[in-house]
Parts: structure tokens; C-alpha cells; sequence
């Protein structure tokens, strides 16, 4: 808690180059019900949103869509790789395309769990305690480098990734809706980082990597980076109601009994072949995003292509082993060997 003795604007304590406010959030918008929309408009939303960010983003459409995916499935997404390959720019031109509050937290050791959630702040004129909100309070946060936090700070994402509240104090602040977060981690420096807790990997809907891009790709974006960086001039082509209706869309796609007993099957297979299988909650993830992809392609139910095609970025990272094989890899034999039925 801190102590404000002024009407002066109170500064949260922490690392002060920690935090980078986009967009000031200062309600949460209310969360009424919007009719959803057909599956031609949701297509044609996902295409537009994917069109804007390539403006900014060269090579990149499948992560673009991954993050449309988590994102319309209400979930979170974890982007591992290099540092240079363009992962902060692509959550940022995201965010900007949907006219929503971006808020950016960059993890350091001595990030505070307070620095990302908020603290509450007792004003002396007013002899009460007012709470003072962190950058979650946004609808795409940004944890940059989430890997350099130590444990602690990291696990005051769990309640909001999981539930889009914070409690703080014993009191609860919902979010904004839509809300996602997108976390970055770079696979160098083993040494300088802490891995993240099971826990928090099985919250994240996605794990993906940007990769170099090829020849043409990188000749192209050099082009682009002549002059002033294409982010500048980026316009949003979507909103926050977009999304919402979007979301709306999915949950009213079909999923049949044979498609959620192959998921089931499918997660029993890993649960037998690895340490650590894929949980109910990555079972959960995977019908969502499936949904999500069934409305990309413009269909209002679920075949066992869907799930096949979300299977490797949902379930890949949550899949733990005792041998040299990742979780991608036995994801990657639960497709071959479970029959669909």
C-alpha cells in the first residue's frame, strides 16, 4: 500500500522504465451481451485483421492468425524465440489494428507482483484506500521477456490469465474485456532467466515461434524500415465489439460427441506416453480453438481437422517427458497413432 497526501498523480513503485502504458485504462468497459456475427462477417473480420498487421509484420500470417485464434478462443499466448525477430511488434501492431489499450510490462529481476497488477493507495484527504490499477488492466498486455521475472512476480499473472480478475488487498477488479496476454521469452541466456512455472505454462492457450524469416521476407522489410517504421501509420480496422461478437461467433459452433471423444482420447495418449500430459484445461483450450478454427474456414461445427490442425501449438508445450523428446514430438505421435473415429 502507499500513501498519497496530495491530488498529485501517484506513482506505483518498481523499476520506473518497467512499465509502458499505450493506451490509458481508466473503467473497465461493461460487459453487455452483442448479437454475434456470421460466420461470412467473422472470415472477413479475421482476414482484415491478419491484411493490417502484414503491413507491419513480413512472413508472419500463420503467427498473426495463432494470436487471432487465442485471442477469440479467450486465451493467452506464449511466443518463444530469439531476441530481434519482431515478437513486441507483432502484439503491438495486433493491438492497434483492434483500437484497443495496449499496456506493455517489461520483466526484469526486480519486478514487483504490485508493478503488474496494481496497489492499492491511501489518500489522506479522503481517509480511504484507492486502488490503483497495474498494466493488466489492459485488453492485450504485453509481458516482454516474462522468463527474466523471478517466480513470484511472474505468478501475479496466474489469477488474471485464468479468470480476467485481479484481487488485490481481498478486493476483485475485473479487467477489460477482450483481454489477452501475450508473453514473450527468449530461448538464449539459460543462465539469466528463470523457467517459467508449470502452472503458468498450462494458462497459456499457445506456445509458438517466429523463426528467421527467409531471403525475400527479410529483403522486403528492410525495404519497408527505409523510413519511418510502418507501425506509425498503422489504422485500426477493427474494435473492441468486433472481437466480442467474434467471440460470440465461436461459442456457438458445434462440437459433436466423436469430435470432443477424440480430444479426450487424444489427451489420454499423452497422459500415458509422457511425465506430464496434456490437462483438462489443455483439453478445454483445444475445443476452443478448434471452434475458432472451424469459423476461419466458415463452418459452424468442429471436425477432427480442426483439432489436428490446433493440436501442436496447444498441447506442445504443456506435454512434459523424462527423455529427449519434447512435448511437440509425442503431440506429434498422438496424431499418427490415434485413430478418429
Amino acid at each position: 500500500m502507499i500513501l498519497r497526501t496530495d491530488d498529485s498523480q501517484t506513482t506505483l513503485p518498481g523499476p520506473t522504465d518497467a512499465v509502458e502504458y499505450m493506451t490509458d485504462v481508466d473503467t473497465v468497459p461493461d460487459r453487455e451481451d452483442l448479437p454475434p456475427l456470421d460466420l461470412d462477417e467473422a472470415a472477413e473480420l479475421t482476414a482484415r485483421i491478419v491484411d493490417n498487421v502484414e503491413h507491419v509484420i513480413v512472413g508472419q500470417r500463420d503467427a498473426i492468425e495463432h494470436i487471432l485464434v487465442t485471442l477469440f478462443a479467450r486465451g493467452n499466448l506464449l511466443l518463444e524465440d530469439v531476441p530481434g525477430v519482431g515478437k513486441t511488434m507483432l502484439a503491438r501492431a495486433v493491438a492497434t489494428s483492434l483500437d484497443c489499450s495496449f499496456n506493455r510490462v517489461q520483466f526484469t529481476p526486480d519486478l514487483l507482483p504490485s508493478d503488474v497488477t496494481g496497489v492499492s493507495v491511501f489518500n489522506e484527504k479522503t481517509r480511504e484506500f484507492e486502488f490503483q490499477p497495474g498494466p493488466v488492466f489492459g485488453n492485450v498486455v504485453l509481458g516482454d521477456e516474462i522468463n527474466r521475472a523471478p517466480p513470484k512476480t511472474q505468478a501475479a499473472l496466474l489469477e488474471v490469465m485464468s479468470e480476467q480478475q485481479v484481487t488485490v488487498d481481498g478486493e476483485t477488479y475485473p479487467v477489460p474485456d477482450p483481454f489477452i496476454v501475450i508473453a514473450t521469452q527468449n530461448d538464449v541466456e539459460p543462465g539469466r532467466t528463470y523457467e517459467l512455472p508449470v502452472a503458468e505454462i498450462d494458462r497459456f492457450t499457445k506456445k509458438i515461434r517466429l523463426g528467421y524469416p527467409d531471403e525475400a521476407e527479410e529483403t522486403e522489410l528492410l525495404g519497408r524500415l527505409t523510413g519511418d517504421h510502418p507501425i506509425e501509420s498503422l489504422e485500426p480496422v477493427a474494435s473492441v465489439a468486433d472481437v466480442r461478437r467474434a467471440r460470440a461467433t465461436v461459442a456457438g459452433v458445434t462440437v459433436r460427441e466423436p469430435v470432443r471423444s477424440y480430444i479426450t482420447r487424444l489427451a489420454g495418449y499423452t497422459r500415458e506416453h509422457a511425465r506430464l500430459g496434456a490437462s483438462p484445461r489443455g483439453a478445454i483450450a483445444l475445443v476452443r480453438a478448434s471452434q475458432v478454427r472451424a469459423v476461419f474456414e466458415g463452418r459452424e461445427y468442429v471436425v477432427p481437422d480442426d483439432v489436428q490442425t490446433e493440436l501442436p501449438t496447444v498441447w506442445g508445450h504443456r506435454v512434459r517427458t523424462d527423455t529427449d523428446d519434447d512435448g511437440r514430438a509425442v503431440v506429434e505421435r498422438a496424431l499418427e497413432e490415434v485413430a478418429v473415429e
